[in-house]
């Protein structure tokens, strides 16, 4: 499980940019001619001049920077310098964008981000001799590469980085269909685009949810004429703004304009790779993309988390004594203890392999089939609780028959093939359909995109709805047969103890589960605890109901700890032996 790492996180982070600030004044060393430091490592190079291997970042002195003597280019830079100083100044404007409201602020930035890409293209395709043009400061920067020959020298992928981002991306979406001329592609990124348009846009979130913006915003667009959806998708790598995130949840995201306004969204992008310095995304479409990710404060109430172990480690226990009951224990030995121990051993083996594999993350297909293996064991547990259900609605009805044999051959036939196989089936569509949705980043359980969650809450709901309806018809069936007995002890008592049972398993078999819908509102905290409590608790109050309360269980432990003939004799050797003991009278 999770554990809170706010304290720690925040010292690290602290500690951390110390060192690399520190580290940056100390170590950058001087850059060649032309070039300015990037980092203690790195350097790239001026605007009007470009590397030598046409790679933005180098390690000095093996590369130089030579100057792009065209007259196109330096037109086309000086041209790409405005634009970004023109846009530099708009996004600075806190007044201006501190007054709008969210849907303005949203619709303004969507017409910047479609101006800024068309006058971009335009300037590139101004200077088709100039194949790479690039330019940036501290708040924007723009990289732009030109095809003219239809991809016969770049029959690959093009490789465009600004600001420590890059962007892979097929030369074949570059090249679009029969249009003539020669064809474009840019990439911008933006420093400070994020602190506008930042998490707080993206609807795919909770409110408790705290989500930011861990990324710049970098914008891909092709011309001359404007196209969205690739027949290849483009990788684009993101380095964090805080490095070392303390979360593992990671959105890759792009910007949805529509008439009135935009959003971010992430339909169409997904995480590839992610580690301590950056993120790398695929989409299928282009737009402008960012990285968001959930903060540190998402951890989980430590007191929960072991209130789970500790709840889950009893109940492991007393499942384990509860299936030995069940083998052993003659006496009790009929269907219905039958339904018990395979639901027993179903709760244990789901329950153990919660504990020691739930976090498993590490190794994806390890952590798939983890999460495959725990979808199927908790399936057939609430299969077991629905033929349980069942069973006890029979029972009831057949009450005043003398002969169960017909209850007993039905369950029988239904319980090995319902109770496994039925999962089993569940499972096999839900990775047939969608294998890749098995295992999360932060658990090996279902993934909630797409649904897929719904391949385990849709049977679990359906089997607790059932289960009520089983309840309520044995109550109103154990009412009526009780309201029209005439004084037969042995009947009003079978009929007591089914009352019981009932009431029993509408709370063990799964209603106490409805609980975790509540977790919303005032009390979600409240419902949250009740729920962790008495479903981790679920073993103890089945080796309870089923086991410690049945009489001839009691009687067959009483003989497992004192034997019937040890315990008569140590009886009459202490009456003999007794000192209040009187003796007998002689007549």
């Amino acid at each position: 499980m999770q554990r809170p790492l706010l304290l720690a996180g925040l010292y690290i982070l602290l500690s951390l940019s110390g060192v690399m600030i520190q580290k940056s004044k100390s170590t950058c060393r001087d850059c060649p001619q032309n070039a300015f430091c990037v980092n203690a490592t790195h350097c790239t190079c001026n605007s009007g001049y470009t590397p030598e291997s046409k790679s933005e970042f180098f390690t000095y002195p093996l590369e130089k920077c030579k100057e792009i003597t065209s007259s196109n280019t330096t037109k086309g830079n000086k041209e790409l310098q405005q634009i970004v100083e023109d846009v530099e100044s708009l996004l600075t404007n806190k007044t201006l964008w501190g007054m709008e409201e969210k849907r303005k602020v949203a619709s303004k930035v969507t017409s910047i981000l479609q101006s800024v890409e068309s006058n971009v293209l335009e300037t590139a395709l101004k200077a088709p001799g100039q194949e790479m043009q690039r330019i940036q400061n501290s708040a924007m920067g723009i990289e732009t590469r030109v095809v003219t020959d239809n991809c016969s020298k770049e029959g690959k992928n093009f490789n465009l980085n600004i600001q420590m981002n890059s962007l892979d991306i097929h030369c074949n979406d570059i090249i679009q269909g029969n249009i003539p001329g020669p064809h474009a592609v840019a990439f911008i990124s933006y420093s400070s685009l994020g602190n506008i348009i930042n998490a707080t846009f993206f609807g795919e979130i909770n409110e408790k949810d705290r989500v930011y913006l861990n990324s710049q915003v970098v914008s891909v667009a092709i011309g001359p004429k404007r196209i969205i959806s690739l027949s290849k998708k483009v990788n684009l790598s993101f380095q964090h703004v805080k490095m070392k995130p303390l979360s593992k949840t990671v959105f890759c995201v792009f910007w949805e304009s529509t008439e009135k306004d935009g959003h971010w969204s992430s339909d169409g992008c997904s995480l590839v790779q992610l580690n301590e310095s950056h993120t790398i995304c695929e989409c299928t479409h282009l737009s402008s993309f960012a990285v968001l990710m959930a903060s540190a404060t998402q951890e989980e109430d430590p007191a929960l988390a072991v209130i789970t172990y500790v709840g889950l480690s009893l109940s492991l226990l007393c499942l384990f004594l509860a299936a030995l009951t069940f083998l052993l224990c003659k006496a009790i030995q009929n269907t219905s203890t039958s339904l018990h121990l395979q639901l027993s051993l179903c709760l244990f083996l789901a329950h153990l392999l919660f504990l020691t594999a739930i976090d498993r993350t590490e190794n994806k297909v390890l952590c798939a089939i983890i999460a495959g293996a725990l979808h199927y064991l908790y399936l057939a547990a609430f299969t077991w609780m629905l033929l349980e259900g069942l069973h006890l609605f029979l029972t009831a009805r057949n009450l005043t028959v003398v002969n169960y044999s017909s209850v007993n051959r039905l369950m029988k036939w239904l319980m090995f093939p319902v109770g496994y196989g039925v999962p089993a089936v569940i499972v096999v569509i839900s990775a047939a359909s969608r294998p890749h949705l098995y295992g999360t980043p932060d658990r090996c359980w279902l993934h909630l995109k797409q649904g897929f969650i719904w391949g385990f809450l849709g049977p679990v709901c359906a089997i607790i709805c059932v289960n009520f309806v089983f309840f309520l018809s044995v109550l109103w069936i154990l009412e009526r047969k009780f309201s029209s007995l005439n004084s037969e002890v042995s009947t009003i008592q079978n009929t007591r103890i089914l009352t019981l049972k009932a009431i029993a398993q509408v709370i063990i078999l799964g209603c106490t589960w409805c609980m975790g819908i509540f977790q919303v509102g005032p009390a979600a905290w409240v419902m949250a605890y009740l729920f962790t409590i008495i479903n981790s608790l679920q073993g103890v109050f089945i080796f309870l109901v089923y086991c410690l309360l049945s009489q001839q269980v009691q009687k067959w432990f009483g003989n497992i700890i004192q034997p019937k003939s040890e315990s008569s004799e140590t009886h009459i050797l202490s009456s003999r032996l007794s000192p209040y003991s009187k003796p007998s009278e002689e007549k």
